[in-house]
Parts: C-alpha cells; sequence; structure tokens
C-alpha cells in the first residue's frame, strides 16, 4: 500500500468518527476536548515525575530497591491492562478490514494501524510517558548505561499489546462457535481471576504459615556476586525470587534494571531482545489469524462430517412454561423469557465474573485472615457491606436492562402487555443471580467475622432492600439513557461524550445508592453504645421497617416507570437496534 491509498482510508476513518462526535452537539465536543486534555496532562505529568525520580530521588539507590521500584510500577501497569482486557474482551478494529478484503491494497499496514489504534488506552498513556521518564531520568542522575533500558521497556510493552491483540482475536473466533463459546469464556474468566490472586495467594497461604527462621542457605561465590546486597537500606531479595525475574518475561524489565544498577548490561541486552522476539510472533501469530477470520476461515481444521443419525423425540420440561406464584401471568412469563436469555448471552457472564473477583478476593481474605477483634456492635457494617460489593459488579446489568436486548426489543414493543410487567419481569429475571451471589457472600461472612442468626437474616432483609434499590433506579435509568451493547462484547457502541459521562456517573453515585441499606446497623450501633438496646436485635427490626418502605416504593414506581417506558420505547428502540459504522 502506498501512501495515497493510506492516507485516504485513515482519511475517511477520521470523517466517520467526526461525524458520530458531532452527532452529540457542542456540548459533546467540548467534553471531547476537555478529556483528551486531561489525558494528556496526565500522560505528561507521569513522563515529568517519572524524570524527576530517576533524576534525584534514585540515582543512588540499592539494586534490591531498584528492583522493587520496577516490579510495583510493571504490576501496576498489568493490573489496568489485564481489567481493561476483562470489560472489553473483543478486538477494537478502527477500520473493518472485512471491507477492504476486494480492494488490491495490503491488508498488513490496515492490521498495522488497527494494532496501533486499539491499543491506545488509560494504562498505555499513564504508564509508558512515566516508565520512559524514569528510564531517561535514570540516565541523567546514574550512568549512561542505562539507556538500555528504553528498548526494554519498548519490547515490553510491545510483547503484551501484540499478545493481547491475539488474544482478543481469538475470543472473536470463539464467539462465532456457539457450542464452545460459553466453556471458553468462563475458562478465560477463571484464568484472569487466577492469575490476579497469585499475590494474594501467595501472602496470605505461604507467607503467613511459613515460619520464621533465620535463612541458612549459604551463597556460593557466584550468588555473592549477582545478588542484590540488602545491607544498603533495601528490601531482602531471595534467590529464588532473583530466578523467577530471570526466567518470566513480564518481570525482565526489573531484573534488567536491577542489573544494570550492579553494572551488568546483558540482562537487559537479552531482555530487550527477547520481548521484541515474544512480541513480533504474538504480532505475526494475530495477523494470520486476523487474515483468516475475515476470510470465512474461522476454524484450521476441517470438520469431519459424521453421518446423521435419527432424532428420538424427547419432551422436556420447558423453564418458560412455568408460572411464578404471586405474580401476574405476563409478568412471570416475561421473567422466564428473561433468564433463559440472561443464563445463554456470554457478555452477561462476563459482567458477572466481577463478581467472581470480588468473591475470591474478599472471601479469601476474609478466609485466611479472620478478624478475631471486631466488636458484636460492628460486625452487621461488614455483613452489610458484604451485600454492597454484591451488587458491585452488576451495575451495569441492572442500569442497562435493554441495552442487551437489541433486535429482540422489537418483540417488546409489539407485545399486547402493560409495560409495567415488561419491567417486573426484567427484575425477577436479575433476582435469582443477585441473590445466589449474595447468599455465598453472605455464607462466607458469616464464616469469617462469626456474626450470630440474628445478624445474618437481619443482612438478608439488607440484600433483598438493596435489589429493590437498584430495581427503582436500574429501571429510570433503563428508560432515561439506554445504550447499545456490542454482541458478544461488553463494550458499549455508538455512545457521545456525554453518555459516557452519565455511565460514569451511575457507577460514581453507586456508594450513594447503598446508603439507605446502612441505616439499620447504624441506628444499631447507636442505640447499643449507651446500652439502651443490643445492636442485633434493633437491626433485625428496622431492616424489615425499611424493606417494607422500599417494597411499597417499587410498587408504586412500576406503574409510573411503566407509562416513561411507553412513552420512551420508539426511543429506546432506535437507540439498541442501531448498526455500528
Amino acid at each position: 500500500m502506498d501512501w495515497n491509498q493510506l492516507s485516504t482510508i485513515l482519511w475517511l476513518r477520521w470523517r466517520l468518527t467526526r461525524n458520530q462526535w458531532s452527532r452529540g452537539g457542542q456540548l459533546n465536543a467540548v467534553l471531547a476536548i476537555i478529556a483528551v486534555t486531561i489525558g494528556l496532562v496526565a500522560s505528561a505529568g507521569g513522563g515529568l515525575a517519572g524524570l524527576l525520580a530517576g533524576t534525584f530521588s534514585m540515582a543512588d539507590v540499592s539494586p534490591s530497591v531498584m528492583l522493587v521500584v520496577w516490579d510495583a510500577i510493571i504490576g501496576a501497569f498489568l493490573f489496568f491492562w489485564m481489567v481493561g482486557i476483562v470489560a472489553e474482551i473483543q478486538r477494537s478494529e478502527t477500520i473493518d478490514i472485512g471491507r477492504l478484503l476486494h480492494l488490491p491494497i495490503s491488508l498488513k499496514d490496515i492490521f498495522l494501524v488497527n494494532y496501533l489504534a486499539s491499543h491506545l488506552t488509560f494504562s498505555i498513556v499513564l504508564f509508558l510517558p512515566g516508565m520512559l521518564g524514569l528510564a531517561v531520568g535514570l540516565v541523567l542522575g546514574k550512568s549512561w548505561s542505562m539507556v538500555l533500558l528504553l528498548p526494554l521497556v519498548f519490547g515490553f510493552v510491545f510483547m503484551i499489546t501484540a499478545w493481547t491483540y491475539c488474544l482478543r482475536g481469538w475470543l472473536v473466533r470463539l464467539m462465532v462457535n456457539k457450542q464452545r463459546r460459553r466453556a471458553i469464556i468462563a475458562g478465560i474468566t477463571l484464568t484472569f481471576i487466577l492469575l490476579t490472586q497469585l499475590p494474594n495467594f501467595f501472602i496470605n497461604v505461604v507467607h503467613k504459615h511459613k515460619p520464621n527462621r533465620p535463612d541458612t542457605i549459604k551463597k556460593t561465590p557466584l550468588d555473592r556476586h549477582t545478588a542484590p546486597s540488602s545491607s544498603n537500606n533495601g528490601p531482602n531479595i531471595t534467590h529464588t525470587l532473583l530466578i523467577v525475574h530471570k526466567v518470566v518475561p513480564v518481570l525482565w524489565v526489573a531484573n534488567g534494571a536491577m542489573s544494570l544498577t550492579m553494572g551488568n548490561a546483558w540482562p537487559a541486552i537479552l531482555g530487550a531482545a527477547g520481548t521484541f522476539l515474544i512480541g513480533g510472533l504474538g504480532l505475526r501469530k494475530a495477523y494470520r489469524a486476523t487474515v483468516r477470520f475475515y476470510q470465512g476461515q474461522t476454524d484450521s481444521k476441517m470438520s469431519i462430517r459424521q453421518p446423521k443419525r435419527e432424532k428420538v423425540a424427547v419432551v422436556k420440561k420447558n423453564l418458560i412454561g412455568k408460572r411464578i406464584a404471586g405474580v401476574p401471568e405476563e409478568a412471570s412469563a416475561l421473567a422466564m423469557v428473561f433468564f433463559r436469555c440472561l443464563t445463554r448471552a456470554p457478555e452477561i457472564k462476563m459482567t458477572l465474573a466481577t463478581n467472581i473477583i470480588m468473591l475470591l478476593i474478599f472471601g479469601s481474605v476474609f478466609l485466611l485472615r479472620r478478624p478475631t477483634t471486631i466488636s458484636d456492635n460492628f460486625k452487621p457494617f461488614i455483613t452489610t457491606g458484604a451485600v454492597a460489593v454484591t451488587f458491585f459488579g452488576m451495575i451495569q446489568l441492572f442500569f442497562n436492562q435493554f441495552g442487551y436486548d437489541r433486535a429482540g426489543f422489537r418483540t417488546l414493543v409489539l407485545l399486547p402487555v402493560q409495560r409495567k410487567d415488561i419491567l417486573l419481569g426484567k427484575n425477577l429475571a436479575l433476582m435469582p443471580i443477585a441473590f445466589g451471589i449474595g447468599l455465598i457472600f453472605l455464607t462466607l461472612v458469616k464464616f469469617a467475622v462469626g456474626a450470630s442468626f440474628v445478624v445474618i437474616l437481619a443482612t438478608g432483609l439488607q440484600l433483598v432492600e438493596a435489589f429493590l434499590l437498584l430495581c427503582i433506579a436500574g429501571n429510570l435509568s433503563s428508560v432515561l439513557v439506554p445504550y447499545h451493547i456490542a454482541p458478544g462484547s461488553l463494550k458499549p457502541t455508538k455512545i457521545s461524550l456525554i453518555m459516557t459521562v452519565i455511565i460514569f456517573l451511575t457507577h460514581l453515585l453507586f456508594p450513594i445508592l447503598m446508603l439507605p441499606i446502612f441505616l439499620s446497623p447504624a441506628l444499631g450501633l447507636l442505640l447499643s453504645s449507651p446500652g439502651w438496646l443490643p445492636a442485633a436485635p434493633v437491626n433485625f427490626l428496622f431492616s424489615m421497617i425499611v424493606l417494607a418502605f422500599l417494597a411499597f416504593c417499587y410498587w408504586l414506581s412500576l406503574k409510573s416507570l411503566g407509562d416513561l417506558l411507553q412513552h420512551r420505547e420508539k426511543k429506546i428502540l432506535q437507540v439498541v437496534t442501531q448498526e455500528v459504522e
């Protein structure tokens, strides 16, 4: 591809992006400029902070301190990077390669443009200038040999981004095969969870139960020269940890920085060459997989056709045909349909992965480090906090209930049912998921803090209170500010910057929305401090009163929000069924 072709394609992509921004009006343009300015300022500030820290603060640090500092930077970068992968688990193509296959142009150039554009993310903008600034600062303040950190940092970022892009392409291909999609998505989610929890389990399990005894292992003469000294006011680095830094590729940056501090340049040179080699292999694999995907070759192996066998009709119990007691027939049928859609949609499982992560994090902390000095009056706050954590990963499901329906929302518009029954069915479909995860949290908290049975009953009532609060706020938000979710992903499409700010505010105001469920334990603590009444019974009785009030408010809100849904259903239909350019 020559420059004229590439510039024409980039100009076309820019015009499409500009048209999307212009739909939001002048306010959207102003907010976009403010967001870009904040990102540039944060990037420049990180680079300047790294430059000053490398020049003045880290000029005379020991090798062990240098290792720990770079490990902390790399760990923070990988954490934000993995959070971004879980939140946006599909490849974001700037230019649609499928529409260019018939043109006489090189797809490699388009692939590289998409690769570079898809990784203009928060973690890159924030951490890359800081790491480069720190490397330049070490060159100015410590030694010219530290210049080898620059290619090592670039190689590390290239390695991570290349294999991430390859992973996203692999996930896109898996979304095509519906038979393996559910199991593989669950496996990927659990893999990310285990990777993020390895330090936590190591600290709480291995380090906690490790006996305190002096290190009796004698160092060899080679170890005395290669291991960083701990006598220079630096942390003690074990020999095993040094071996891990030499073997694990993501730790090569810290190992190279420590070796350069000790006057040995070979680990940095070999690390830079290794990261570029690994990144090149990942990018090559991603390109081949991308071309096969857009050419329709979703699987490298040809499927072998098996002879068809006669299928015997088996009568199975249909979940949709069941009826929920005490619920109108229309709302009951809709709840069963919505629940079946939730259990089948892969993007819903990705959303619920946040709850699984929270469950492992807080569960391991509570079970491995059980607090024994907590007063009985403060235990209700811990159990109520577990309820709030339960719903934190379900905010997007509650506040955008129609965004996952997409073309299926047309069926809801044509249904001859009251719109309050649609909202009631949506809420009832989320209830088994929310209560199931909440009960697991409560069980863990029960064994962790030793809460009484009365406190657990009160917390169960507060679980229902939080569910009703989110249903009221979620129904209102779903009707007023719906947004389209791309199939098989968690990525909103065609949303203006104003809508992005609204989505951010809904997540930011979540703790304020959860304040009513903390009124009961707060009142119990207030009345138990002077010794008037025990905290647990007060918490339980007041939780019943708050639950009755919220149930009444929810029932009143269904009629008014149903009328609002009927008034705005055409606009919602236009938003959730729109196509992506």
